[in-house]
């Protein structure tokens, strides 16, 4: 028997052309290498931009800030009540005039304040105070990156 006539059967139907499909896949090992690359120079850079003072950060779950042109001003108060510029320590009757001399020669009025999470809110208040005194209408305060909110004391974890 033969095969009906306005049937024919090919088996794979064929594009118009040579019959070759286009090949779709991406060679992903390029990109793979850079992100390796680039894993590695963060790595290695991201304990230098920390500051060296020991301070227990309080937990957020807010994002963290963008980067600025100039280093960032960094204020850390520790356990203990010490004030620290950047990573010296300074008294605290000096803090508003040094900061107000810096103040001047700044551009940039953001200023970062790391208190540690023992400190009342009182000390805390008393040094934002002298910042703002002094000029610096940004405070970022520096917490912890929390994945979950954290409960008030008092509080149930879920209300």
């Amino acid at each position: 028997m033969g095969v009906p006539q306005g049937r024919r059967s090919t088996g794979r139907r064929r594009q118009r052309g040579h019959g070759l499909a286009p090949m779709a896949e991406i060679n992903v090992t390029p990109f793979v290498d850079v992100m390796l690359v680039l894993l590695i120079i963060f790595m290695v850079a991201a304990p230098l931009l920390t500051s060296g003072v020991p301070v227990d950060l309080p937990e957020s779950a807010a994002s963290a800030l963008p980067a600025e042109e100039e280093p960032p001003l960094t204020i850390s108060l520790a356990e203990d009540g010490r004030i620290y510029l950047q990573e010296a320590e300074i008294a605290a009757e000096q803090l508003l005039t040094r900061l107000s001399a810096i103040a001047g020669e700044r551009r940039d009025r953001q200023i970062y304040l790391r208190a540690d999470g023992a400190l009342s809110y009182a000390q805390v208040m008393g040094v934002m105070g002298d910042l703002s005194a002094a000029g610096f209408s940004a405070i970022g305060l520096v917490t912890e990156n929390s994945p979950l909110p954290v409960p008030v004391e008092g509080e149930e974890a879920g209300q």
